[in-house]
């Protein structure tokens, strides 16, 4: 079991609040071992195993309660006049109109709700009308490089970091060391389910809403997740999607391509970033670019002579980033691009990424846009070289490696 801190922190952080605490995130990012290690930790804490009721609906004892009024019946039974009372709900989407239960389960005194879910459509429909302003997200991500090297046992930095950038960061795939043909069929695994089985469920939560288009055609899916996979740290368009999908010889409407594209963004497949115009800070439409949770999905769905060092680097930059709490846009200014624009706590900070720097005409590339930008806050260009380290006018180059394990100067 591989422990994650961070994640715990913020749990304890909320303990007790009146607030629902939601963990989203993509399938086997840890979901369901985080809460069994949070239940351990509260229970070493003084809660006695009366105060916790725990279920996993993925669990088929469980399968009686994925009826909303037997599980409020379930839930309330046991709770009786027991007080605090901590309840679990792992992968609650499953059950039809949970939303019910969960508002009920909020308004009673000295009950603290946690639930999971492995699709971003758990909080866009009646839940988040039912709670606005009552629950807490933490979006729970595979793992970062400073858990994957602590989780792996390589003393090597570089080393294991090519090794994170092949295999990806879920949690069992760096307890199977460098097993490529298990890595490969525990992430085939992943990937098809969450392609069949989270957009299945997904299809039968919207099933009375006219408006949306069936996600039933697999094939397409996988092209445009092949497309959103190859295209990662690229500026894309929906129509630029339809125009490619159009181009292997099927025709299809840039309509159909939008709500494809949502039902991959939505179990945390892929993760959509806007551009913000850095001079007056506001977001820019009708392009977006998209980061792949794990990039030992995209390693897996794509050939590869299509792999790409440097957008494999800003792919980690940006799931770190949102780790560490940023608000994280691309930035643009006039006809030049900021990798990330990225804001926490009120304080802007800039970031460029590119494996190597020591080119003249790459240093300048990158250097350039940060140098344009007329503020005081941070600027800083990340790369796996060396060699071009130190303070440019203000602009700081720091080795990814270093910077990833907070050990950057």
């Amino acid at each position: 079991m591989i422990q994650r801190k961070e994640y715990l922190e913020l749990l304890d952080q909320w303990k007790d609040e009146r607030v629902i605490k939601v963990i989203t995130g993509i399938r086997r990012s840890g979901k369901s071992t985080l809460l069994a290690e949070y239940r351990e930790k509260i229970q070493a804490e003084g809660v006695s195993k009366e105060q916790i009721i725990s279920i996993n609906f993925e669990d088929l004892a469980y399968e009686d309660l994925l009826d909303y009024k037997n599980l409020y019946q379930y839930i309330t039974e046991r709770i009786g006049e027991l007080r605090p009372v901590y309840i679990f709900l792992d992968e609650v989407q499953k059950v039809n109109q949970f939303e019910k239960v969960v508002d009920s389960l909020y308004i009673k005194e000295g009950v603290d709700v946690y639930i999971t879910g492995s699709n971003a459509f758990l909080l866009s429909g009646e839940l988040a009308t039912l709670l606005s302003g009552r629950y807490v997200e933490i979006n729970m991500l595979p793992l970062s490089f400073r858990e994957y090297m602590d989780a792996a046992g390589d003393k090597d930095p570089d080393r294991t970091f090519s090794d994170y950038l092949g295999f990806g960061g879920f949690p069992f795939v760096a307890m199977l060391g460098k097993d490529t043909n298990k890595v490969h069929t525990y992430l085939e695994g992943i990937y098809n389910t969450i392609l069949i089985k989270d957009i299945e469920e997904r299809e039968m939560r919207k099933s009375d809403d006219p408006n949306k288009r069936k996600i039933n055609d697999v094939s397409l899916l996988k092209n445009i997740s092949r497309f959103l996979a190859g295209s990662v740290g690229s500026p894309i368009s929906v129509k630029k999607i339809a125009g490619f999908i159009t181009s292997t010889g099927r025709k299809v409407s840039q309509s159909t391509v939008a709500d494809y594209v949502e039902a991959l963004v939505e179990p945390y497949i892929f993760y959509e970033v806007s551009p913000i115009n850095i001079s007056g800070k506001q977001l820019l439409k009708n392009v977006a670019k998209y980061y792949i949770s794990d990039l030992g999905i995209r390693n897996l769905i794509l050939p590869k002579q299509m792999y790409d060092l440097g957008f494999s680097l800003e792919n980690v930059i940006f799931f770190e980033l949102k780790r560490r709490g940023y608000e994280v846009w691309v930035g643009k200014l006039g006809e030049l691009e900021i990798d990330f624009v990225v804001k926490k706590d009120g304080i802007y900070e800039y970031y460029q990424v590119t494996a190597n720097l020591t080119e003249q005409t790459t240093f300048d590339r990158e250097i350039a846009p940060l140098q344009k930008v007329r503020d005081n806050y941070p600027k800083t260009i990340l790369t796996l070289d060396r060699f071009s380290q130190g303070n440019y006018n203000g602009v700081q180059v720091v080795n990814v490696v270093d910077w990833l394990l907070g050990q950057a100067i």
